[in-house]
């Protein structure tokens, strides 16, 4: 009669590992529940899925940390079981591991108090970047006491496993083959089975993405993001015909003032205007980080942390009911240069073949203009200078080293010690950056060549450092002081660019490249994608409150109509200010795309999923409606044709 080898002894270590690490991820999934717990779901039976899910992506990962002692126990010869050597091997890196895991325990922490998810693709990308990574840890939290507690409960771990002998079972047993290949082949099994039949989505099982998210297991989504770090469209969403979705949006885009160049699959149009204009503005374009609608007194704050910005909403082009398209500034950036709704995996910004696109500078240089990118940290940082740099802007950032590729014609200029006062992991303060600007700006001005100056700012931006004694909430402190600080760089700003000579013609443009926080219970919280955004410095007479919806690819589009420029154009944003102008925004995730009018909101899902919403401003909360098939074609073309230009290169 057949009976399954009892594991003891020797494997003691492998059950003792696989016990705490279960027992801790469980701990940590209720410590989640309990940091959401106005908004996840507690009925009993979401409750009790949401362990049961986490504990089966738990068993997942868990195997696969096992997996190399699996290995190791099935190789080890026996007449080196309890020897120095085994004993060293042992010890160090079961040490290792229990500080590791640990320290991955931690690291969820702090991802979820700055992402609200398990771990993803953003954690995948922080791997690259070290430089600012580790520098944000070490300013944002107090490094060597983080360090030494984890360092701590990983030794009162390995204590505690010695003192229930487990140590001393696993040096003094022997498994036969029989046992080490059971063994061997169960945890193998287990990892070939996660690996070829579960997917890391299938743990979003909720309509409460709280709950979904609690639902993974973070180091098994973390690899899970690592393995698929593309997602091709055609293969994950719902489609249409090539041809038809370009006719849909092909007529979402016309206008009276555009004409259609190529019949074919593309948005390719020329654009005019009746009225030309007589000279070329200079354009001082300001994307700040991490700046919500909900910081301004417009919008209900009642913190006094934007007082210029407040402002401006009197003098200025203002638009209240814009919409970012994404989460990350590189979907920021993305958004203001092409002017394309997202399309899902990874940013254009740092995808490969993303040089020589048709980009708002193509329209500016054409007009003789210099473009011109400004970042306070190294650019190599999420491929900006690269993407820059390849798309016909100069950069200015504070590069340690790094150069831009040698097909790239555009130059880099390094922003140098001595013009620079206040600096952080992520790079220079606001009115450092600022000051860049200006200095270059005057050089272009004595050149008698308008200009586009693209800046980012970074002081939004944890750990929330900035220079002492400028804002009333003391630096490092907390978000609204450096929000605070940033709107006070902006007046600054300001302040100096109205005493120069080359002020009277120039346009500033102010927008947000996200919210602070994007994330929510429902799939994509719409909330968190509102964003303000400024044309300042026109006529007074052109001065208005723009309360249409619209997105970010809509607002360079709309520039260029107030120039009375003639231009051709890629672009899916339009003019917001034309009366013909539908009203409608686009955003997404990582993996969801949405197409917002009004309060209708269409979401594609990966698995070629969709669901439609009617959004609660009240309760900020999605509410399932009825399938609408017309709304739902017109969003899948939105999303397909841009996927489509973007992989076919037509956007080259």
């Amino acid at each position: 009669m057949f009976k399954f080898p009892k594991f003891s002894g020797r494997f003691s270590l492998v059950f003792a590992f696989g016990t705490w690490f279960l027992l801790v991820s469980l701990l940590l999934r209720v410590a989640f529940f309990v940091w959401q717990a106005n908004e996840v779901s507690w009925q009993p039976i979401d409750f009790f899925r949401t362990l049961f899910t986490g504990i089966f992506f738990d068993l997942g990962a868990l195997a696969f940390l096992l997996f190399p002692l699996a290995l190791y126990y099935f190789f080890v010869p026996k007449r080196y079981i309890g020897s120095i050597l085994d004993k060293i091997l042992v010890y160090f890196f079961t040490a290792l591991g229990l500080f590791i895991i640990t320290f991955s325990f931690f690291a969820e922490v702090t991802f979820w108090e700055e992402f609200r998810n398990r771990f993803n693709f953003i954690a995948v990308d922080y791997l690259i970047y070290t430089h600012e990574v580790i520098g944000n840890i070490a300013q944002s939290y107090p490094l060597p006491l983080l360090i030494g507690g984890i360092a701590l409960m990983a030794a009162l771990v390995l204590f505690i496993f010695w003192k229930r002998d487990v140590f001393k079972n696993v040096f003094s047993s022997r498994a036969s083959l029989k046992q080490r290949i059971w063994l061997l082949g169960g945890i193998g099994s287990v990892c070939l089975f996660y690996t070829g039949f579960i997917n890391n989505n299938q743990a979003e099982w909720s309509s409460n993405r709280y709950n979904s998210e609690i639902s993974k297991s973070g180091i098994y989504s973390f690899f899970a993001a690592f393995r698929n770090n593309q997602i091709k469209y055609n293969e994950f969403y719902s489609t249409t015909d090539d041809l038809n979705a370009f006719s849909i949006v092909r007529g979402k885009l016309a206008q009276s003032n555009a004409t259609y160049i190529d019949q074919s699959t593309t948005i390719h149009r020329r654009i005019t205007d009746d009225q030309p204009s007589a000279q070329n503005k200079n354009v001082v374009f300001i994307l700040v980080e991490s700046l919500s609608a909900s910081f301004l007194r417009e919008f209900g704050n009642k913190g006094n942390i934007t007082p210029f910005l407040d402002s401006l909403t009197k003098k200025s082009i203002f638009f209240d009911n814009l919409y970012a398209t994404g989460t990350r500034t590189v979907r920021g950036m993305e958004a203001m240069t092409l002017c394309i709704p997202p399309t899902p995996g990874q940013s254009i910004v740092k995808r490969p073949e993303n040089h020589n696109l048709f980009t708002i500078s193509n329209v500016f240089r054409n007009r003789g203009y210099d473009c011109n990118f400004f970042y306070g940290g190294d650019g190599y940082f999420d491929n900006m200078n690269s993407y820059f740099g390849g798309n016909g802007f100069d950069i200015y950032d504070r590069g340690r080293g790094s150069v831009l590729n040698d097909a790239i014609k555009m130059q880099r200029h390094n922003i140098e010690d001595h013009e620079v006062t206040f600096e952080n992991a992520w790079g220079i303060c606001d009115e450092d950056i600022f000051a860049k600007m200006l200095r270059v700006a005057d050089a272009q001005y004595q050149k008698g060549k308008p200009f586009l100056n693209f800046v980012m700012t970074t002081s939004n931006h944890k750990p929330f450092t900035y220079p002492a004694n400028k804002v009333i909430i003391p630096s490092g402190l907390c978000r609204e002081g450096a929000v605070q600080y940033t709107d006070y760089a902006l007046r600054e700003l300001f302040e100096k660019a109205q005493r120069k000579p080359w002020f009277r013609n120039t346009i500033f443009v102010i927008v947000a490249d996200h919210c602070a926080s994007s994330a929510g219970k429902d799939e994509i919280d719409v909330a968190n994608y509102h964003i303000p955004a400024f044309i300042v410095n026109l006529p007074e007479a052109q001065n208005q409150r723009v309360s249409k919806q619209c997105s970010q690819i809509d607002i360079f589009p709309t520039l260029f109509s107030l120039f009375h420029w003639s231009y051709e154009s890629d672009f899916y944003g339009k003019d917001v200010l034309n009366p013909s102008f539908e009203p409608r925004s686009f955003s997404g995730t990582y993996r969801k795309l949405a197409l917002m009018k009004g309060t209708k909101t269409m979401i594609l899902s990966d698995q070629k999923k969709q669901s439609f919403y009617d959004w609660d401003k009240t309760s900020n909360n999605l509410k399932p409606i009825p399938m609408d098939a017309n709304f739902l074609r017109e969003t899948i073309s939105w999303y397909q044709t841009a996927d489509y230009l973007f992989n076919h290169k037509e956007l080259k």
